[in-house]
């Protein structure tokens, strides 16, 4: 039975990615900062007849905690076969690149950016145990400097100094990170998961749980061919479904 790990996992998107794969028959670690948090979404899961799932502590902005969670994980499963990095944070609002609070974007870049620097690294002797290892990060269509400079982008105006930046930076070291396992079965992809309706936005997206979800799986899913170093989003490039960067 394979095995992944989700950050963030205890709610929203994250939380029907544990879903999904359970379905598919993986057995999942629900990556959360509360354990009561976490306990509550497996029970939840349990009850839905889901039960290769336990939740997992792990705070990506403490390293302390990332590195007990990987030794906590290592004495509990021999591989890690999937690692999503999927917690995140939004920072406050505006955030005007004239005026947004230092502090704030150091905050957000401690999760989006850094944090999953930290997990990615300390769970990587077990992922390199797996046959086929992949390493799924949860970016978004904001993140895409590329399109940010195109006026004709439907989200063109939705300029968010602190998040989008942290964003850009993720899927810079997406392409780093692939380009340096290159030469390995590991598969390494940015997904966008979609404008999707959740309490990170207060739920103004048009998109839903289930559809979000589905393209991290099918990134997490991927198989010995598929590609990586990509920068998946449907939302993006709905013809071709790779975004440009």
């Amino acid at each position: 039975m394979k095995t992944v790990l989700i950050t963030g996992a205890n709610k929203s998107i994250g939380f029907e990615t544990a879903r999904q794969l359970l379905h598919q028959g993986y057995y999942v670690y629900l990556g959360c900062r509360d354990m009561a948090k976490g306990e509550q979404a497996a029970e939840q899961l349990k009850a839905e007849g889901l039960d290769q799932v336990e939740p997992l502590l792990i705070d990506v902005n403490n390293g302390v905690s990332v590195t007990a969670a990987a030794g906590a994980l290592s004495q509990k499963a021999a591989v890690l076969d999937v690692l999503i990095n999927n917690a995140g944070v939004s920072g406050g609002y505006p955030q005007s690149a004239t005026d947004v609070p230092v502090a704030e974007v150091r905050e957000v870049f401690e999760t989006n950016f850094f944090g999953v620097i930290s997990v990615t690294q300390a769970f990587l002797p077990l992922l390199k145990r797996a046959a086929e290892p992949r390493i799924v990060n949860v970016t978004s269509g904001l993140g895409s400097l590329n399109l940010h400079s195109d006026p004709s982008w439907k989200y063109y105006p939705v300029k968010l100094a602190s998040y989008v930046s942290s964003k850009a930076a993720l899927n810079a070291y997406t392409i780093v990170l692939a380009y340096d396992l290159r030469d390995t079965a590991f598969k390494v992809n940015a997904v966008d998961p979609g404008y999707t309706a959740t309490d990170f936005n207060h739920h103004s997206g048009p998109g839903t749980l289930p559809d979000a979800a589905a393209r991290v799986v099918k990134a997490a899913v991927l198989g010995a061919d598929g590609p990586t170093g990509q920068f998946f989003s449907d939302d993006n490039a709905p013809e071709t479904g790779i975004s440009p960067w």
